[in-house]
């Protein structure tokens, strides 16, 4: 004897909720609209570039055992020919690659001023 299997979506209750358009649809008692229940978030004013600097390395940079100093962890994605460069360099300073790539930095920066 065969057993009758039933149809596994006709054996789901119908839901309690109403769906997102019924829940648009749905009013108050004065026929307005419900209002969501968390206001979207408003996106910042547009800070100054200084301010703004000073907020990312704030949340970004983590406190050095330097004071004054911040560590930013970063992976840099260079040429071959470049990071061997780099790193011909630091052998022949007897220094590592960071101390290389950080003095290239600094020397840049005072540049800019």
């Amino acid at each position: 004897m065969r057993s009758r299997r039933s149809d596994p979506q006709s054996s789901i209750a119908p839901s309690s909720r109403p769906s997102g358009e019924q829940a648009a649809k749905r009013t108050t008692g004065n026929d307005q609209p419900e209002l969501p229940l968390a206001a979207p978030k408003q996106r910042l004013r547009v800070l100054e570039p200084e301010v703004a600097a000073r907020v990312a390395i704030s949340r970004r940079g983590k406190p050095s055992g330097i004071p004054g100093y911040v560590k930013l962890l970063f992976t840099l994605e260079l040429r071959r020919e470049l990071a061997e460069k780099l790193s011909l360099k630091a052998i022949r300073s007897e220094r590592n690659i960071e101390a290389i790539i950080i003095a290239r930095i600094e020397t840049a920066a005072r540049q800019w001023r």
